[in-house]
């Protein structure tokens, strides 16, 4: 059995469906914005095995997959450039007031604000040089979410991992940050 991955595109049902073998200890199926289904699976599963499970959770691929078809990360992978640039309007100008709130909250100071269109990160935060980074997407969420990623990446600054103190710190200052949190990151 190799170590490395191996990736391949399996049809199942009419579907495309992109595999990928690693070293790993159990199946994981995930339905991407554009609707496309990737599978992550232990090296040396047979691709009988892999059908087999694709067919028995169709019903939950297509729920997703209708799901996702107006959500926002849908509509950011199909966004033009002009749309891409109102959201950065938006974001600008709803953060600094955010911002300068929280900085008094949290006793914090941010050197510099930046703004990116991100798929993978809602903001990033470099404690050392002040600098916080917030993702222009989440112009096409409810405000209470950025409100929350702002005040994570505040948090950041005082606790610079997610572990317990980060979390107990979020949670003093933004008692409903978990279902805010959820609402970016469904799963």
């Amino acid at each position: 059995m190799s170590s490395s991955a191996t990736t391949y595109t399996l049809q199942v049902n009419g579907s495309n469906v992109h595999v990928t073998l690693k070293r790993m200890k159990s199946i994981r199926l995930h339905v991407k914005p554009t609707g496309e289904v990737t599978l992550s699976a232990p090296l040396g599963t047979s691709k009988a095995r892999i059908s087999e499970f694709v067919r028995s959770k169709a019903d939950w691929i297509r729920a997703q997959q209708a799901k996702q078809v107006d959500s926002p990360a849908a509509r950011a992978e199909r966004a033009s450039r002009e749309e891409i640039e109102q959201w950065r309007e938006v974001v600008k100008a709803c953060v600094p007031p955010l911002v300068a709130e929280w900085e008094r909250i949290l006793g914090v100071r941010v050197q510099k604000l930046d703004y990116r269109n991100m798929k993978s990160r809602w903001g990033s935060c470099q404690p050392e040089t002040g600098r916080v980074c917030i993702n222009i997407r989440l112009a096409l969420y409810p405000p209470e979410c950025l409100e929350y990623v702002v005040v994570h990446e505040l948090c950041h600054m005082l606790e610079p991992n997610h572990g317990a103190g980060f979390k107990a710190l979020m949670t003093k200052v933004m008692p409903d940050w978990k279902q805010r949190e959820r609402i970016l990151n469904p799963r």
